[in-house]
Order: C-alpha cells, then structure tokens, then sequence
C-alpha cells in the first residue's frame, strides 16, 4: 500500500513558557523548511483557545508565515476551532492564505474537546458540534459563492460578500478527525477522509475497520476516503541510540506535563468513551517507554526498525498518510532536527513508488471529539 508522510509539529513547554515565542516561531519555521528539504508532503499543527497545551491560537497568521517560508508543502491545522470563529471571516481567512500559497492549504475543522476553552468565551461547550455543522455549511458556501445569505441558529448574513476566493477550486482538500462513531458517521455522510490522532494501535484499527465497513454498508461506490494516522517518531543511527536520545522526552507523556494534568482533571461534561480512553494515555505514557512501543503509539529506532514497524502497523491498520511527530515534548530542536532529517534520507525512500511519488496530501481536517 503507498505512503504519504506529512510533519505534526508541536511546541515544547519550556519554549512556550520561556516568553521568547518569536524566536521558538523561528525554530518550527526553520524546522518546516528542513522537512520539505527533506521529501515530507505536508506539515499540520493543533488550534487551542484559552490554551492548555503549546499551541497556534491564531493558524491563520502561522499559516502564512509557514507559506512564505517553503514553496512545497501543503500546511493546515489539525484543527481550526470553528465554534470560536466568525465563518465568513474563518473562509476568508483560509482563502486568503490558499492564494498565497499558491494553493497549498489543508483545511482542518474542529468542534474543540475540552470545556474550559469556551466557558472563558462564552460559548456553550455542549452545543460545539451544532456549531461547528453550521459553521462549515456557511465556509463552504462562502468559497464557491459570491455571496452568502445564510439563517441558521449561531450565524445569520444577508448578501455577505467574501474575499478572497480559494486559489484551489472549489475550495482547499478536507479532512475530518474524529474519534466517535457520530463523527465517523458524519464523516461518511459527507464524504470526508478521515484523519487520528490519539490511539492505541488497536483503538485505531477497530476505528478505520468501523469507517470502512460503514462506507461500504451505506451504498457507497468505490473505495473509501483516504485515512491519516499522527504517530510520535524519533529516528537514529541505532536502535540503542534512539530511544537513549528519545525515551527521557516521551516519559512526559502525550502532551506533556499538561495531559497527565488533562487526564487528573477530566470534568463529567468532558467524559466521553473517547476522551476517557485518552485519559488513560496521557497517564500510562508519563509511566513507560514500553507502553509507548508495545501500543503503537510511536516508532522509535534505527532506520531499519522504524521501516518495518510503520510497514507492521501500516498493514494492519490500512492508513494512507502518515504524520510523524518528531517534536516530542521539551526535546532540543538538535535532537528533531536530525531525527527528521535521517527519516526523510533512511525512511521514506522504502516507501517510495511511481504511485506514491506522484500524489499529493489532501483532505479537509474536520476534527471532533
């Protein structure tokens, strides 16, 4: 099955909590030029309002800055918070950059999962999916109309004209990540692929089985949307090396300090089967390196491990686009640097075809719960 690899980059704790953000910008921009060097097809990052984890509170200010900055890779945010955007503006925006880039913007929308970003806000945490549905119908209008004359429950517009208009017609590739089967539904229903984030390598195949088999049992022709997998990676000369250089910054655990904090502080307005199942991540991965291995959750190791466990876990999971994740944590930037550079170099060409080489990353990121 062909590969596509994409970059999901993070920000540390110490740099985010340093107060020198334009310099830790800097590092990631310089960082986003390395991995288009060195063959990746795409670089994603996460939204947070009112943040509880390093993160772009603005994507589509970094979005252009990262598009002056490459002239290759396709770059999105894994996912813009609707509910907390005006939608014309958020259509705007996006369009504007995917005229700067030359069309090279991914469109990523996301309801938001933890409450104390919306209650700061004034936005109903219960009622985020009902926006979020609405939110994209008014996007998706103003990028194929004129003008936009919409009535619904969170936003009302009489003859709002936007501008600019996407540089990809009819608008920028979608994806959808969600985790529950209502967002996997959805996701059928409207034809999106469907990307992950968070998952045990079981949690994850059960997952893309169930999108599967729900495309095929509703009627649809052909194969189903494409699937996308984010997984941390830290690659080195020797397998020794490698988890000697990684395993301090991944006993942080996913997400660091603050998603051990996420998984103690869990709220029951925030307690579904899915965010419950992260819960358990976030602790267990504070606790082993093992945990993280023997679960599929990261690939770490010489070349040669790092080919055949993605090849492993490929197989049995049936994804079409990798992102890896090689900013763990408070992780020098020496240490990423390499580790991506060595996977674009030692990696990716095991996983390179005629097929492979001539498709491009695509998909709106529709990201839920």
């Amino acid at each position: 099955m062909a590969l596509e690899f994409g970059i999901f980059d993070t920000f540390s704790v110490p740099d985010w909590e340093s107060g020198r953000r334009a310099e830790m910008y800097d590092r990631h921009i310089e960082g986003a030029r390395i991995a288009e060097e060195a063959g990746f097809k795409s670089l994603f990052f996460i939204e947070h309002q009112n943040p509880p984890v390093p993160c772009i509170s603005a994507p589509p200010v970094y979005l252009a800055a990262l598009a002056a900055a490459t002239s290759q890779l396709r770059l999105g945010a894994m996912v813009f918070q609707v509910p907390m955007y005006n939608p014309i503006r958020l259509a705007q925006d996006v369009a504007l950059v995917d005229q700067l880039s030359k069309g090279r913007v991914e469109f990523g929308i996301g309801y938001g999962v933890v409450a104390s970003e919306f209650e700061p806000w004034k936005l109903n945490f219960n009622e985020r999916r009902a926006m979020g549905v609405e939110a994209l119908e008014i996007v998706l209008q103003a990028w194929t109309n004129k003008e936009v004359t919409y009535r619904g429950k969170y936003w009302t517009f009489e003859r709002a004209r936007p501008e600019a208009q996407p540089y990809q017609q009819p608008h920028p590739p979608l994806w959808m990540g969600g985790h529950s089967r209502d967002s996997m539904d959805y996701a059928i229903e409207k034809k999106f692929p469907l990307s992950q984030i968070h998952g045990t390598e079981k949690v994850i195949a059960e997952r893309f089985e169930y999108f599967r088999n729900a495309w095929s049992q509703r009627g649809n022709a052909g194969p189903p949307p494409r699937t996308l997998l984010v997984r941390e990676v830290h690659v080195a000369e020797t397998d020794e090396k490698a988890r000697a250089q990684a395993e301090p910054y991944m006993l942080e655990g996913l997400l660091g300090r603050f998603g051990v904090q996420r998984a103690k502080l869990l709220r029951p307005d925030e307690a579904s089967p899915e965010r419950l199942e992260n819960a358990k991540l976030y602790l267990k991965t504070a606790e082993s390196f093992d945990f993280w291995i023997d679960e599929g959750l990261a690939f770490v190791g010489s070349p040669e491990t790092v080919i055949r466990k993605i090849k492993e876990q490929q197989q049995l999971i049936g994804y079409d686009v990798l992102l890896t994740h090689h900013t763990i944590n408070s992780m020098p930037q020496d240490l990423w640097t390499k580790s991506v550079k060595l996977f674009g170099k030692e990696v990716m060409p095991a996983f390179r075809s005629a097929k492979s080489a001539a498709r491009v990353v695509g998909g709106t990121l529709v990201g839920n719960e």
